[in-house]
């Protein structure tokens, strides 16, 4: 098999027009011959590229306002032909068919469509491309003889070897195919998951389970952004993929302003510290540790939250990682840049200039601080979230939508003031993103103690006391889930917790209920839990 092909003949047929009038002029300048279709044509045409239509060649006009141009024999034949099979080349020759070395093809921008608010079905399908995953699985198929440019990074490849030896090398060919492939795989996995959302109605009940429907295949198509330095341990190899359809708000699509490469474990605690600051009132800064809040906090200004956030556990908040959801400012970055403290990260959905000069300038680990910049955060949705166990994946809707305050009861005898509520409203937002068994003790409106991860909800109890130390008196204690026992409430009154906040849910909740009542808690019930495990 040659080790290099040359390029005789091109069709193109693209969506995306970027650099394309450049590659075209150096396709002709190298001899090759170009054939178009309808919007490409023209646009060549305009450019001044001399290029022969599609129709012409084929003898069959573009039909049905351009579902059908390029599924012909004549284009798929010469896409298809092996040159080094007589037969091929035969038949080839009988039917007038002549070979296509190069394809540039791009497809109909379907994501793009279903992306856009209010986009109807109709509209969504016309952006379904046909002919061109036709052409791309077909010249990649053949890519022993045949070269594919799928997006416009690839031109200057093409270009730059089919300059130097008048073709392109099979190592090349092989390679646009397998980016080929993947194009397609994506492709149709944006449409089967469109066509998903569009057959599984939210909140439909499946008819034998009463339970909400989800699809009965779903693709995932998932593109390498970075090979990591390592995963959680040095031993361990790990890259960073971004999901299709992620968008902007999303961790993965943050712009890096500054510091070093991101780690495994640093992507893991970001991603819990944009989750949290989300949830909190602004401005509201969140600080992380092992993935779990050491630290969270809002103020009447930013430079007030980071203070408190700090506060809640400065020995944990020492290389911390922090969420905030609004743009970092001056105040804030020179709270962060006095000595003592170090942090490894920032993510927010902007960064003043005041901000990023002071967080490159002045502190020792300057310049090693990662800064990552969202734009504007995205909305709780409840979407789809997928887990790997051992052998498939685990699917749930996401637990990032607002609680209903108005369905929470008080179901003690003592009321909360409008001090508490406001405390407990925060506590209730930060505990949901605490690992379970989850108790978090806020203080105007600060986290203040955190038990985390518990294997027994009364541990988290003792450790959030023992985190809050002097701060426990006068704080709120919220729990992910209900007590079991009412020794946890017990334990709370005689720390000096002055309310409570938990889902109930419990067989004892009238004898929680009645410990509170005991001691003059308030407590509220939301009924609804916030598991994470």
């Amino acid at each position: 098999m040659p080790r290099s092909l040359p390029l005789q003949r091109a069709l193109i047929s693209v969506s995306d027009k970027t650099g394309l009038d450049r590659f075209a002029r150096e396709l002709v300048a190298a001899g090759v011959e170009l054939y178009s279709t309808g919007g490409t044509r023209r646009y060549l045409e305009e450019a001044g590229v001399a290029v022969r239509d599609v129709a012409d060649y084929t003898g069959f006009p573009e039909m049905m306002d351009g579902r059908v141009k390029t599924l012909h024999p004549k284009i798929h034949g010469g896409l298809l032909c092996r040159r080094d099979n007589p037969q091929h080349m035969a038949a080839a020759q009988e039917h007038g068919i002549e070979m296509l070395d190069l394809v540039v093809v791009n497809l109909y921008p379907f994501e793009q469509t279903v992306a856009r608010e209010g986009v109807t079905p109709e509209e969504a399908i016309e952006q379904i491309d046909i002919g061109g995953p036709s052409m791309v699985r077909s010249a990649a198929k053949n890519h022993a003889f045949v070269t594919l440019a799928t997006q416009p990074s690839q031109y200057d490849a093409i270009a730059e070897q089919l300059k130097a030896s008048g073709g392109t090398t099979h190592e090349l060919r092989r390679e646009l195919a397998g980016a080929a492939f993947a194009l397609t795989a994506a492709y149709d996995t944006a449409i089967a998951a469109y066509f998903a959302k569009l057959n599984t109605p939210e909140e439909t009940p499946d008819e034998t389970t009463d339970e909400p429907s989800f699809a009965p295949q779903v693709s995932l198509s998932l593109e390498r952004r970075a090979t990591l330095r390592y995963g959680e341990n040095p031993h361990q190899s790990a890259a960073l993929y971004a999901l299709k359809g992620g968008g902007a708000g999303s961790l993965v699509d943050a712009e890096q302003l500054n510091g070093k490469e991101l780690s495994y474990n640093n992507l893991l605690d970001l991603d819990a510290a944009l989750a949290i600051a989300r949830s909190l009132p602004q401005p509201g800064v969140a600080v992380l540790k092992h993935s779990n809040p050491c630290g969270a906090a809002t103020g009447k200004t930013l430079a007030e939250a980071v203070e408190k956030a700090w506060a809640g556990d400065p020995l944990s908040a020492f290389g911390s990682v922090l969420g905030v959801n609004v743009p970092v400012d001056g105040p804030m970055a020179e709270f962060l840049a006095q000595p003592g403290k170090f942090v490894e990260a920032i993510v927010a959905p902007e960064f003043t200039p005041e901000a990023l000069e002071v967080l490159t300038t002045k502190p020792k680990w300057k310049a090693n601080v990662r800064l990552l910049r969202t734009g504007e955060f995205k909305a709780g949705s409840g979407a789809p979230v997928f887990r790997q166990i051992d052998g498939g994946m685990l699917c749930q809707a996401a637990d990032d939508l607002a609680d209903d305050l108005a369905t929470w009861q008080v179901v003690t005898e003592s009321q909360p003031t409008d001090a508490l509520r406001a405390d407990l409203e925060f506590a209730w937002a930060a505990c949901r993103y605490v690992k379970s068994n989850a108790i978090v003790l806020a203080k105007d409106e600060a986290l203040v103690g955190v038990g985390a991860g518990q294997m027994s909800r009364v541990d988290s109890v003792e450790i959030s006391i023992r985190k809050a130390g002097d701060q426990t008196r006068g704080s709120v204690l919220a729990s992910d889930a209900f007590f079991p026992f009412d020794d946890s409430i017990h334990q709370a009154a005689e720390a000096g917790i002055a309310a409570i906040i938990q889902p109930g849910g419990s067989r004892r909740d009238d004898e929680v209920i009645a410990a509170c009542n005991q001691h003059g808690l308030p407590m509220i019930f939301t009924g609804t839990r916030h598991f994470r495990h």
